[in-house]
């Protein structure tokens, strides 16, 4: 586990004057409020199949129901009462479905859906402070805002500093990249017969942005776990699909200079403003600005599956999060221009996949992920931590006989349909796999000496537990103690 502190640069994007005013506003509002009662907000997102859905059903449901917590200081002395579910924060968010996830996790053994859109909880704990003074006055409860949100949605606020040139030029070059170009030649193909200086033709227009989303849509499917995919509301359009919004791609310029205001490249580029006005700016002012502390969860391993490329994608990904955060130590005075976000985690989920012998790698490729991200984008006095954990552990551990030596296995039902090694399981027996070994050192996985590691995975089953009224309480876990612990020890104090 790495922690660390980043000096420097903060993320700020293109505001006005009025939008600096607003997110004052704000966090004055917030800050009287807290007089109160103190509240800790928190944004819980992760790009495609990191699992945000499972983690926060988990976390929440560890609080509520007094779930195993040791490296929670707070819960190992006995000094956090309890937790309830309380009225949320924002009328105008929607509540994530925990008592749907949870049924679905105990009761049916099925992973939740994942997230399509931000959504928010707020879990009030109740707990017993170390400090004499805070108990005199009486401040024993603090609201934690729990907000879920896409992570594609993140990869978004760039875009913020961005003019339409350079977001097509940075575009089309990774639509061009030879691990890409394969998934992008429609599109590509059908960018060439048109001409951006000529008069806009919407049909052609509408047939190009949905050529572009395929390939985006291809990218995120693809067994190479690509993760840098903006515009992220392009595959996840809610009520904005068919809008002109939503119906611009990246082009190369015109050969002729500044081409004419009719013409299909001033369409798009009129177009990807309005994107960044009606769609990227509302979140980061509404939700991503308010925002105290951050965790990010990345499948790692799906990564390391698909080899180098896949990496690198995923560090570029990576470092554009870290760009995004308005880092830094929060105080009265910051809190006047919106909150900072002070504390980041970084978490590799499926680490119940992995032997526990194998964590140690698990967590030093992603360190050095965020490693590469943080030269990149400097911070002002964050805390960040990397770690490796299982939001719901679905595996146990085994041991297994190889020749003379004894390996170390994980052991779980897979999910029906999944297959190793031409075997197809049926969802119902629980079976032990090797799932394979990490190199030692983490830089042996990029770079142009690099190799694949391929690891044998399967999806497995959430497991089957006691869900008795007097059964151990809580879902398994790995790690989520020592997140909470890092995220709250402050706040718990």
């Amino acid at each position: 586990m790495t922690q660390t502190s980043c000096p420097d640069r903060l993320f700020l994007p293109n505001l006005t004057v009025l939008d600096d005013v607003r997110l004052g506003a704000q966090s004055l509002v917030s800050s009287a409020a807290d007089l109160a009662t103190p509240s800790v907000r928190i944004g819980i997102t992760g790009l495609s199949r990191a699992g945000k859905t499972v983690f926060l059903t988990s976390l929440v449901h560890a609080l509520l129901h007094g779930g195993h917590l040791p490296a929670l200081q707070a819960s190992r002395s006995g000094r956090l009462i309890g937790a309830s579910l309380t009225q949320q924060p924002d009328d105008d968010v929607a509540r994530f479905a925990l008592e749907d996830h949870v049924h679905d996790l105990l009761h049916n053994r099925t992973w939740p859906n994942s997230t399509r859109q931000i959504s928010e909880l707020r879990l009030t704990l109740r707990f017993e402070p170390n400090s004499a003074l805070a108990r005199t006055l009486g401040r024993t409860s603090l609201h934690l805002d729990l907000v879920d949100y896409p992570g594609e949605w993140l990869l978004d606020l760039p875009l913020l500093d961005q003019d339409y040139e350079t977001f097509s030029r940075e575009a089309l070059t990774r639509a061009r990249d030879p691990e890409r170009k394969a998934l992008a030649q429609p599109f590509l193909d059908a960018m060439r017969r048109v001409d951006g200086a000529k008069a806009l033709d919407e049909p052609q227009a509408a047939r190009l942005a949905e050529l572009y989303t395929q390939y985006l849509r291809a990218c995120k499917e693809s067994e190479n776990a690509l993760s840098m995919l903006p515009p992220g509301r392009f595959l996840m359009p809610g009520e904005l699909e068919g809008s002109p919004a939503l119906t611009f791609v990246p082009l190369d310029p015109p050969l002729n200079g500044k081409p004419a205001k009719n013409s299909l490249y001033a369409a798009m580029e009129h177009r990807f403003e309005a994107y960044k006005r009606v769609v990227v700016k509302p979140f980061f002012i509404n939700h991503f600005a308010r925002l105290d502390r951050q965790i990010v969860l990345v499948d790692t391993l799906a990564a390391i599956n698909a080899g180098p490329s896949a990496l690198s994608d995923l560090r570029d990904a990576l470092s554009a999060i870290l760009s995004c955060f308005k880092a830094g130590e929060n105080s009265i005075l910051s809190k006047l221009f919106g909150p900072r976000i002070d504390k980041i985690v970084f978490a590799a989920t499926k680490a119940d996949h992995l032997h526990h012998t194998q964590h140690d790698q698990l967590e030093a490729v992603l360190d050095h992920l965020v490693n590469d991200a943080r030269k990149k984008a400097l911070f002002s006095g964050a805390k960040v931590e990397t770690m490796a954990i299982a939001s719901v552990r679905a595996t146990r551990e085994a041991s297994a006989k190889t020749g003379n030596d004894t390996i170390g296995a994980v052991a779980g039902v897979p999910m029906k349909g999944e297959t190793i090694n031409g075997q197809t399981f049926d969802g119902e027996r629980e079976v032990a796999i090797f799932p394979g070994d990490l190199p030692a050192d983490p830089a042996k996985l990029m770079g142009p000496t690099a190799k694949t590691y391929p690891l044998r995975f399967v999806r497995f089953r959430p497991p089957k537990l006691d869900t008795r009224p007097t059964a151990k309480p809580g879902l398994p876990h790995i790690r989520l103690d020592r997140l909470l612990q890092f995220l709250l020890s402050d706040k718990l104090a």
